[in-house]
């Protein structure tokens, strides 16, 4: 069973979290891949608690848990800053995680906007995700099993046809995400053949978050991970690097996402 590549770009302190946890990505069924990007798998046994701290994807998770009580299912929007989660004895997560702009063909009744920054019972917006649908989800032991048990959830609610809008969404975000030289809002709409205005509205509607929301965050993904790799990285070539006008802006950034400067994190990290 394939899966996609390791990359722990948004966690912090990836060490410490995969040190505690069983951490796996696997991809959904092909007919699933135009909307979700992968599965992932979080097995815990701990001795004491663990608080885990995420730098957010702009991504919609649909999530089937099991930890002190019966298994449920939750749907997180794109939380606005970090995503925190005390882990404490023995747990289980399989999340699904949407492409950007692939959750709104899910749920067509409204912008992905609405759900930001909101966690609620999945059955709020999927009544299939019953008690039942989520211990169909968690209670096998092998990935495979799980995998499949996903793929039966969503399939069914696969979308009739392609949303060209959302589509459209995906590649815009896509391309923040692989390339450096998207840094501007204005220049990212006109390159992409639309005015500013509506290059926002696609966003709160397909996305989530704004166009700025989702540069600045891959900048702050990218410098979480060379401070975690790097003690002795050049912060300002790295600052010009990804568009900031000069150092002080990312380490304001930084500091302001994930809580602390990035020669201090570097630090940490290389402890």
């Amino acid at each position: 069973m394939a899966a996609p590549r390791r990359d722990t770009r948004g966690i912090v302190d990836p060490a410490g979290l995969l040190t505690r946890v069983r951490f796996r990505r696997h991809e959904p069924a092909e007919p699933l891949r135009r909307y979700v990007e992968q599965y992932w798998f979080i097995d815990w046994d701990l001795p004491e608690p663990y608080v885990s701290h995420v730098v957010p994807h702009p991504s919609v998770h649909l999530t089937f848990q099991q930890d002190e009580g019966s298994p449920y299912a939750e749907l997180t929007g794109i939380p606005g800053g970090l995503y925190t989660r005390r882990l404490s004895g023995r747990g289980r997560v399989c999340g699904v995680k949407f492409r950007p702009g692939g959750f709104r063909p899910y749920a067509p009744g409204h912008p992905v906007s609405h759900w930001t920054g909101r966690v609620l019972p999945a059955r709020d917006v999927f009544p299939r995700a019953t008690p039942a649908a989520a211990r169909s989800v968690v209670t096998p032991a092998d990935d495979e099993a799980r995998v499949a048990a996903l793929d039966a959830f969503l399939l069914p609610l696969a979308p009739a046809g392609p949303d060209p809008q959302a589509d459209l969404a995906t590649a815009l975000v896509d391309r923040v995400h692989d390339d450096r030289t998207v840094r501007r809002v204005d220049d990212f709409a006109h390159a992409a053949g639309l005015s500013v205005r509506a290059l926002q509205r696609l966003f709160s509607a397909y996305v989530g978050v704004s166009p700025k929301w989702v540069i600045l965050r891959y900048r702050i993904h990218e410098t979480l991970e060379l401070a975690g790799t790097r003690g002795e990285a050049d912060w300002a070539a790295l600052a010009a690097d990804l568009g900031y006008a000069d150092q002080a802006h990312l380490v304001r950034d930084f500091t302001a996402t994930v809580g602390t400067p990035p020669t201090a994190y570097a630090q940490a990290a290389a402890v």
